[in-house]
């Protein structure tokens, strides 16, 4: 025994202070014991299928959209071409119109990555939409004409129903191809996916990392061409190589996949709001700057006041580093943007955060930690029913192994984990109430091997705590 604990505790007080340890200490939520692969995932080859090149001169492909503004209104639609620039125009029309088919222009981006030059990138949106309506769209006008539709979202309202689903960490393995698959067999039925970061991986293939980029394109276009995509850049973003010329960080990117930022006053593609439905949605990111002063920290404070609650009751925030997370990996990398953030989102009761970057799957219950301020020692989550729950899908398939090592005991705020990959779906009915549940990847696709009702923040803020036991 060390002289402090013999000056400490006297013989009778030890056993005791034993005993309260062992009350105290913090056991959490359901840990899975779901059988999985933990083997690391296999890439698939280069000419599988699902990465096929479309027929024909000059054929678009990667076609993928988003949305286009801050209100569902407007669409995004990029592709690639590249045996030359080919048109940038767009041919669209809704599904029920008899008036002749419109046409937006755009515009091409090219870009150079080490010895890399891309190919022809093309970005045109499409302004002034109705709501709640199918839309047929057509581009590659002139050579190979490829063909694609999308539905407009509903007009904003307070109670207007809409399915969300998620994503993460996806990359091109054989499981990022089941993920996909389980998610668009879904009877839920998701209409835009919420994707929280961490695209190709393409940097994991140091002799294809620009092909790998392509691949992935192809890979996900049967999805993304057809309903948006809000895109979240992760670490796998960031493509910074200093050591090959390469110190524009995000380049590759940034040049690919537009999104509606200025739409809400941002001033990077990185961080924007949208809203869509019933819902606000906050983009942030988490992989630059978001200090005090920072452009991404004065526009999210400016950005959170104009949430009207009554317009858009579900309060959103999607990130790609979680701030909750009791996995052994990456584990508190997110600590020093909540410490910055928390205390907003508690006060503007946010209802949900989606993050990825963990490959693997955890929902929390609602706590926050924003007592904390380093010397007072009040470093325990607790619960906090203004809080958010917390959600990690970095699970969606990457060719990484997954993350099955976890901190124990599980923390009092880790609801449910599991290492397995899969998707979710974040269902709202109306302004009290939604629906979320995750999918894994090996269940039939109607089975939700998580879930929880949402009561809202803002219109219904009673406890939701875990009501189940997970399976």
């Amino acid at each position: 025994m060390s002289l402090f604990l013999r000056l400490s505790f006297p013989g009778f007080l030890l056993p005791l202070a034993l005993v309260l340890s062992f009350l105290f200490l913090c056991h959490g939520g359901t840990t899975s014991t779901f059988v999985r692969n933990v083997q690391k995932g296999i890439t698939m080859p280069l000419d599988s299928d699902v990465f096929s090149v479309p027929s024909g001169y000059n054929a678009p492909q990667q076609v993928h959209i988003t949305q286009g503004d801050l209100v569902g209104k407007a669409v995004i639609i990029s592709w690639i071409t590249e045996d030359e620039p080919g048109s940038n125009t767009v041919r669209y029309w809704s599904a029920n119109s008899k008036q002749k088919k419109n046409l937006a222009k755009g515009e091409v981006v090219t870009y150079r990555f080490f010895n890399y030059s891309s190919g022809f990138i093309h970005h045109t949106t499409l302004n002034n939409l109705e709501y709640n309506t199918k839309y047929y769209y057509e581009v590659g006008l002139g050579n190979t004409t490829r063909q694609f539709w999308f539905m407009t979202p509903p007009e904003i309202g307070p109670d207007v129903p809409y399915t969300f689903g998620l994503i993460g960490d996806l990359g091109q393995s054989y499981d990022s191809n089941k993920t996909l698959s389980h998610y668009e067999l879904n009877p839920k039925n998701g209409q835009t996916v919420l994707f929280v970061g961490d695209l190709s991986y393409a940097e994991n293939f140091p002799y294809d990392v620009n092909l790998r980029r392509d691949t992935w394109g192809r890979f996900v276009e049967r999805s993304v061409a057809y309903q948006p995509w809000i895109w979240t850049v992760g670490n796998h973003e960031i493509d910074f190589a200093p050591e090959i010329g390469e110190t524009e960080p995000f380049k590759p990117y940034s040049n690919r996949y537009y999104t509606p930022y200025k739409a809400s006053q941002s001033t990077s593609p990185f961080w924007y709001s949208i809203k869509r439905a019933s819902a606000h949605i906050i983009v942030l990111a988490s992989y630059s700057a978001y200090g005090k002063y920072t452009p991404q920290n004065q526009w999210f404070e400016q950005e959170i006041l104009k949430v009207n609650r009554t317009e858009t009751p579900w309060l959103i925030v999607v990130m790609h580093a979680p701030w909750y997370n009791s996995y052994n990996y990456h584990y508190m990398e997110g600590e020093t943007m909540r410490v910055m953030y928390e205390p907003w989102f508690v006060e503007y009761k946010v209802d949900v955060v989606f993050a990825g970057h963990v490959h693997a799957y955890e929902r929390t219950e609602r706590v926050s930690n924003i007592a904390y301020n380093v010397v007072n020692g009040i470093c325990t989550p607790v619960k906090d029913l203004l809080a958010p729950v917390y959600i990690t899908i970095g699970d969606g398939g990457n060719v990484g192994r997954l993350a099955t090592n976890m901190t124990e005991p599980q923390p009092e705020y880790s609801a449910f984990r599991e290492s397995s990959f899969g998707h979710a779906i974040f269902d709202i009915k109306n302004r009290t109430h939604a629906h979320f549940s995750w999918h894994r990847n090996q269940d039939g696709y109607s089975i939700e091997a998580d879930y929880l009702w949402f009561f809202n923040r803002f219109w219904h803020p009673v406890d939701d705590s875990t009501p189940h036991v997970s399976h």
